[in-house]
Order: C-alpha cells, then structure tokens, then sequence
C-alpha cells in the first residue's frame, strides 16, 4: 500500500516563512523589575491562511477570537501560550490541533492576530 502524504503537508504547501516566539520574563539588573519580552524559538516553514467566510461567521457566533489558521509540521514544544510573527503580523496560537492521521504529521495553529503582550 503506497502512502499516503496528507493533503495539506507537501512541501510546495509550507510556503510561509514563520518566526515562532515564546514569552519570557527578564529581570532588571538595576531595579530588580520584571519584564515581559518575546524570544524566537524557531524560524519554520507553514501554511498561513485566514478563516473562509462560513469559518469566520461559525467562529463568530462561537465569539471566537480567531481569525487564521497556521499548519505546520508536527513539534512537540509548542503550546498556545506563544505566538507566531509571519510579515510584521503577529498570530497568537489560542490552540494546538494534531493531525486526524496519526497526530504526529502536522499541527494546526487557529490563531488571532494582533499584539500579545501577555
């Protein structure tokens, strides 16, 4: 049986060059506050695409904050407190969804976009 390559995951589809960014928390050296900075993790190759029209009015009615959806190949070090810079836009991961397969090929980002100071 061939395989099969998920529809969504061949590398002509991760055209997108993505700058993957968590959140840390430094301290200043001379008055000793926090501050709330973003790191880069990963520079990583994904498929941004906003919501259709029928995905934006169901998130909506759900009031939903998302706005797009980010596939990329599967990472286990992600998680929905970090962001996404794509093209000086910023995308805020509100979940992770593993593939329907075996959940080990991809993931999928819904995201909203705008500036996570938090």
């Amino acid at each position: 049986m061939p395989e099969m390559i998920p529809a969504g995951m061949n590398s002509g589809m991760l055209r997108h060059r993505l700058t993957l960014q968590k959140r840390v928390e430094t301290q200043d050296p001379v008055t000793g506050e926090l501050t709330h900075t973003w790191t880069t993790v990963a520079e990583i190759w994904g498929k941004v695409e906003a919501l259709s029209g029928r995905e934006f009015i169901s998130a909506q009615a759900l009031q939903s904050k998302v706005t797009a959806k980010i596939r990329i190949r599967y990472r286990d070090d992600i998680d929905a407190s970090m962001r996404i810079s794509h093209r000086g836009k910023i995308y805020n991961i509100e979940a992770v969804l593993p593939d329907n397969i075996s959940g080990l090929e991809w993931i999928t980002l819904p995201c909203s976009e705008g500036v996570n100071d938090g």
